[in-house]
């Protein structure tokens, strides 16, 4: 089965703010296989965002957004859903890990610093933003500087008027050349001493009640006079020509943006359209009465509450309301079940979505249907060697029946089986790709089947291999 390769496997789609949710789900069909009930609900999810900012103002305080719960078995695509979500729409998303938190009064992480952190994200987000606004400027206002380091400025010589004009425009002239010679990539191998931040001052974090992620303290700005006080001490550093001028270009994009304008848009940006994925929600839900490690199970369910519910939290750049960020909830649950979690929150949670296990039918769609295939990706390695690498239908209805063997066998990890299968099918080309440049190799039924036949006939092994 021949490959094509496109020329990128993340293609940007409509403008988000214009998709529907037919067009979103559409989207997502081109890299994740089947769960079609999980893709509408987070479709809709995310264009009753934009229906909300359309309604008058005394509806959009009231509608609140209705947050997803997805339930299903490990590796069937509730964290790749909430991945593309990311690139697909430009709100500020965060994805993290319930059991990362810890209950008020534990060591750890506390639940808050999940809103700080989609801040930091939603900054970073509205500052690219701007960067790309003012990056024709930005660039311009670095190329001068960099012909500066070039072709240093020098009083103009010459005892007569018209022998100082010469000079001037011989200067020009070897200016202009050197811009020429800059655009055409002739001056890649100078390099220039450019002026750089000084970071080496010390710093040190203040563990306070907030979380230890909020206040870092640098020396440097408590005791500016003796490190350097202002704005900072600055280094000279030689680099090359490329680089300097991607430097140059950066410093000029800071001075060029308003960081109070990104801080604003980035706090309302988070406010109505953030979105967090908690990932392993399953692994907070305790039981009642439950002793050792669970004890803070349910303390951390309540810590996530307000958050969900709707509070203020307080963050280095403002005040962040939490009232319409979205929150999608993912989790296996094999051992707990929704119902173990604390009522209150699930209520906040009131659309369900299951995820359904993966037949051999999506096992193979996953293998080839996908831009982000790992069938492509294979390829596109062995591209890099020079060895042109083809995969035969029934190679692939192989590797997924044999995946969905192993799966029903022992522990089912969906189609994260297909990683480690693919894997030791291709081992010992991978190990010789360097020697066989050139060459041509077609997997087919026979070369599968042989390179798992151990692992599949074996099941005590297949208990210790993924």
């Amino acid at each position: 089965m021949a490959i094509t390769l496109p020329e990128r496997l993340d293609k940007p789609g409509v403008e988000p703010e214009n998709m529907t949710p037919r067009e979103l789900v559409e989207l997502l069909d081109k890299f994740i296989v089947g769960q079609g009930a999980a893709k509408r609900a987070v479709a809709i999810a995310i264009r009753n965002r934009h229906r909300r900012l359309a309604l008058p103002d005394d509806l959009v305080d009231e509608v609140a957004p209705k947050n997803i719960l997805m339930i299903g078995p490990t590796g069937v695509g509730k964290t790749e859903i909430s991945r593309r979500l990311s690139k697909l729409v430009r709100s500020p998303f965060l994805k993290v890990e319930a059991t990362k938190f810890t209950e008020v009064g534990y060591v750890g992480r506390d639940v808050e610093s999940m809103v700080r952190d989609l801040v930091d994200i939603s900054i970073d987000l509205v500052r690219q933003e701007h960067a790309t606004l003012v990056g024709a400027k930005a660039q311009t206002q670095a190329e001068e500087r960099l012909l500066d380091l070039l072709l240093p400025a020098t009083p103009p010589t010459g005892e007569t008027p018209e022998e100082r004009d010469d000079d001037m425009r011989s200067r020009r002239e070897t200016r202009e050349k050197l811009r020429s010679q800059l655009h055409a990539g002739k001056l890649q191998d100078r390099s220039v001493e450019v002026e750089v931040d000084d970071n080496s001052a010390p710093s040190f974090q203040v563990f306070t009640g907030q979380g230890a992620d909020t206040m870092d303290v640098n020396m440097k700005d408590m005791l500016p006079g003796m490190f350097g006080g202002g704005g900072g001490r600055r280094k000279r550093r030689r680099m090359d020509v490329t680089e300097a001028l991607e430097h140059l270009a950066r410093e000029s994009a800071d001075t060029l943006i308003d960081e109070d304008e990104v801080r604003r848009e980035a706090l309302h940006r988070a406010e109505a359209s953030g979105i967090i994925f908690l990932d392993e929600i399953d692994k907070v839900a305790g039981r009642q009465g439950a002793h050792g490690p669970d004890v803070s199970r349910e303390g951390v369910q309540r810590d996530i509450l307000p958050i969900v519910e709707g509070t203020v939290v307080k963050t280095r750049n403002g005040m962040v309301r939490t009232d319409h960020i979205l929150f999608l909830a993912a989790g296996a649950f094999h051992v707990s079940k929704p119902s173990d979690l604390i009522p209150e929150l699930q209520g906040r949670f009131p659309l369900r979505v299951e995820l359904h296990a993966l037949s051999r039918e999506d096992l193979f769609r996953i293998l080839t249907e996908p831009e982000n295939s790992l069938v492509r990706q294979y390829t596109a390695l062995m591209a890099t060697e020079g060895v042109s690498l083809t995969f035969t239908d029934e190679a692939l209805h192989a590797l997924a029946e044999l995946a969905a063997t192993v799966n029903e066998r022992t522990e089912n990890i969906g189609a994260r089986r297909l990683h480690t299968m693919l894997e030791k099918v291709l081992e010992s080309l991978s190990f010789e790709a360097p020697e066989r440049s050139g060459e041509t190799v077609t997997i087919d039924e026979t070369y599968v089947r042989e390179a798992l036949s151990d692992l599949v006939a074996d099941e005590d092994l297949s208990k210790y291999i993924l």
